[in-house]
């Protein structure tokens, strides 16, 4: 998940004790660990020196890797240290000590797998709970990035410790997979369902029930690939029921309507959008001139600085010779006028989306219209809105520069899908997530 940016520090972080041998590699600590007090605390691999942790209840912070062998404990992605207190024994004893609770790891089921589609071959991995019995089992879809979900998804792990089966996989030209990669959501949702026949075909006998959860852009992926195999369900998490084109006009609105624009000063910067995605979706081969004049027409204009869209941002500062030698890098298929209602509207398998009311990235307003009025329909959908939750659902705080830094993920939102995977029901609260569902 792509974060914001980081703030300045502003009180020191606790420095706490690692047990790590200088021959042991901080990989080694990757997994969830059970708590004596029952909590679940799940640490997911080094990135530039640091480990992530993550609650179930939403809390999360990073652990930096100090000079001597400590570690730093910083809230959120904020780089300000939360006073947590984090310790690792040996990679060998496989135990921590978060403020001061002990706990063991959680040891599961791995199956590693490859598999074919489209003629490519994908590697996955299978983790299910310990024993015999029957579980659900969820099959992890991919957002828009490159990096390897084999390495980086932590739910391949958080949901097993909760009694759900996790198959997860490198998209095609990532990882440890073949192929190209691709924006394009055909051929992603057939990578998709061969990824559920091979999460079938490894539970075999212990299999419940079988869906999929899938982020951002694998919110376009999911129910396509849900109309062409059996599913029992759907998670999708700040994904979007608009085109791509719609995505970047939506977040430079909300962009520029949250700093305080117009709506005349906002509708110019739409239109000087509309010509950059023009540029964008001919796969940067034409409609130049149009982008050129209306840059020319208000690069003066007080809101100019603060037009971003979803990729608008990445036309404007550069030129017709700039943007032309990027086209090949920028080749990924992505379909910019497809339109998502058609196949939900005929979906009977039961959806979830959780959506954020804050979310810069995929602008949910439209979203949730939409999708209540599914809902409304008599369609099988449920629609959870968070709305101070930004893209990946997580909250923020503000820098005095108007920048923002993320602090944890919503509450209740790791608790309601696992609630929605096991029996497709929600029940109770989920922190101040407003759920709209069927009767």
């Amino acid at each position: 998940m792509r974060q914001c940016a980081v703030i300045a520090l502003i009180c020191l972080p606790m420095l706490v004790a690692a047990h790590v041998s200088a021959a042991e590699s901080p990989d080694c600590l990757v997994g969830s660990y059970r708590l004596a007090d029952g909590r679940i605390v799940d640490i997911s691999r080094p990135d530039q020196g640091t480990l992530r942790w993550r609650l179930l209840d939403g809390a999360t912070g990073a652990l930096h890797a100090g000079p001597h062998g400590g570690w730093t404990s910083t809230l959120g992605w904020t780089g300000r240290g939360d006073g947590n207190q984090v310790a690792f024994g040996s990679c060998r004893k496989s135990t921590i000590s978060f403020n001061g609770s002990p706990g063991a790891r959680i040891y599961f089921d791995v199956t590693d797998y490859s598999f074919e589609s489209r003629g490519a071959k994908l590697v996955g991995r299978l983790v299910m709970p310990k024993g015999t019995g029957k579980v659900p089992v969820v099959v992890l879809l991919h957002g828009s990035e490159h990096d390897s979900a084999l390495a980086d998804y932590s739910l391949q792990r958080m949901l097993p410790a909760q009694g759900i089966g996790a198959f997860v996989y490198d998209k095609r030209g990532t990882g440890q997979s073949a192929g190209t990669y691709t924006q394009d959501f055909d051929l992603l949702a057939d990578d998709a369902v061969a990824a559920t026949e091979a999460a079938r075909h490894l539970a075999g006998s212990r299999l419940s029930r079988i869906g999929y959860q899938a982020g951002s852009q694998g919110g376009w992926v999911a129910p396509i690939a849900a109309s062409r195999t059996p599913v029992d369900f759907v998670v999708v998490c700040f994904g979007l029921a608009i085109s791509v084109i719609d995505e970047d006009q939506q977040a430079v609105d909300i962009q520029l309507r949250e700093k305080g624009y117009t709506p005349a000063e906002i509708e110019q910067a739409l239109g000087v959008a509309r010509a950059a995605e023009a540029v964008f979706a001919s796969g940067l081969k034409s409609g130049f001139e149009h982008l050129a004049a209306m840059r020319d027409m208000y690069r003066g204009a007080p809101w100019y600085k603060d037009l971003r869209g979803d990729f608008t941002w990445l036309l404007l500062s550069r030129s017709e010779a700039e943007l032309k030698a990027m086209a090949a890098d920028l080749d990924w298929g992505t379909p910019f006028f497809y339109d998502p209602m058609p196949a939900l509207a005929a979906t009977r398998t039961d959806q979830l989306w959780i959506i954020g009311g804050e979310d810069y990235e995929a602008p949910s307003k439209v979203t949730r219209e939409r999708l209540e009025l599914l809902v409304h329909a008599g369609r099988p959908f449920t629609v959870a809105y968070y709305p101070e939750a930004e893209h990946g659902m997580t909250l923020f705080e503000l820098a005095p520069d108007g920048s923002r830094a993320s602090t944890r993920y919503a509450p209740g939102y790791f608790k309601m899908m696992r609630d929605f995977i096991i029996d497709g029901h929600l029940v109770g609260t989920y922190g101040d997530a407003q759920v709209t569902g069927p009767p």
